[in-house]
């Protein structure tokens, strides 16, 4: 597989791609990360996705490669009774956030995009069903003050120890609430 440019300075999105033994570079470009109103969530997750993979396609850095190089993006969101919850704005968002996915499920949605040559562009959104156990503020208090989640859509990492603890089961990609559904860009950037 030819080496391709990942857009997202996520340690586990570098993560997931090392494992799957990808050669990859990194170049970020700062984005705006809002969206035009009415857009389903799906639709959220790939639009974010798509604007930072232009952004890195279109920046200095980027034309110092091969013009071929493929460009990875993704977006995570968390969907919770119809809510979009992004990253957590501080800890009282955290606390807010936590509190609501405690003993309900949530979807964790993956938008991604790759951006090769002068093909069209792939895009599609993975999402994954995940339902927590009934957390106790303690248990919320201790790992926003442990872990301090402010990076993460959802205000949680499952691979830490809030998924550890207060996961009861996930319907779909685990990867894919980690940041990236890794299998399915694997078999997309073979096509």
């Amino acid at each position: 597989m030819k080496k391709i440019i990942l857009a997202s300075q996520s340690p586990r999105r570098r993560q997931l791609l090392e494992w799957a033994e990808i050669d990859f570079d990194i170049i970020v470009q700062s984005t705006d990360e809002s969206y035009p109103a009415g857009l389903p969530p799906d639709e959220v997750a790939i639009y974010i996705a798509k604007q930072k993979a232009i952004a890195v396609k279109e920046s200095e850095a980027y034309l110092r490669y091969e013009s071929n190089l493929s460009v990875l993006a993704a977006d995570t969101i968390v969907v919770c009774e119809g809510e979009i919850l992004s990253k957590p704005k501080d800890r009282q968002d955290a606390v807010r956030i936590l509190s609501l996915l405690s003993g309900k499920k949530h979807e964790v949605i993956t938008g991604v995009v790759i951006l090769s040559g002068e093909q069209n562009p792939v895009a599609f959104a993975d999402t994954t069903e995940v339902w927590f156990h009934d957390l106790t503020r303690e248990q919320i208090v201790f790992y926003i003050d442990n872990y301090k989640p402010y990076d993460k859509a959802g205000a949680y990492a499952i691979q830490e120890w809030i998924g550890v603890i207060g996961i009861k089961k996930i319907n779909g990609d685990f990867y894919n609430v980690m940041g990236l559904p890794v299998s399915r860009v694997v078999r997309s950037l073979e096509m």
